[in-house]
């Protein structure tokens, strides 16, 4: 953590966000479990990382991108990020690869996530659509503070 709180700029406020910092506990915990796996084959293992990578990478994106519209629109794309990754942890549980035990502890992670990106991806879009004009896009940094941990305001 104390890396995170070294040379910070504005393009760098994602790593408060709650929803980036599990994504990337998410990567962490995925990475470690599927390096023990032996019968998993080396491109199965490298899209299961890449898929789990691709969430904290995506809300990392839309928010550097600093529009609200491409900010929901790269939370969509962690969201589809986070299904792929779901999908292909589940064939391995349900094939009998990893153990029941790993894929609950894993499920509850995944499951925390999945909803704290959802919700931010839904305050996103009230905020959007209370303004006045559709047309106008609002830059992230004005609501990012909404989603920071409360130790971190």
């Amino acid at each position: 953590m104390k890396h995170l709180e070294c040379n910070k700029n504005i393009n760098r406020g994602f790593r408060k966000l709650e929803v980036w910092q599990e994504a990337v506990e998410l990567f962490k915990f995925v990475k470690e479990k599927i390096d023990h796996v032996n019968n998993i084959s080396f491109k199965t293992k490298g899209q299961i990382e890449d898929s789990i990578l691709s969430v904290s990478s995506n809300i990392a994106e839309g928010y550097c991108r600093k529009y609200i519209r491409e900010n929901i629109q790269y939370n969509n794309i962690a969201l589809g990020s986070l299904g792929e990754n779901y999908t292909q942890i589940y064939a391995l549980f349900n094939s009998g690869i990893i153990e029941e035990d790993w894929f609950n502890e894993y499920d509850a992670i995944h499951y925390s996530l999945e909803n704290k990106l959802i919700r931010y991806n839904h305050s996103q879009i009230k905020i959007l659509k209370s303004q006045s004009d559709w047309q106008d896009d609002y830059k992230v940094r004005e609501i990012a503070e909404h989603y920071l941990r409360d130790e971190q305001r």
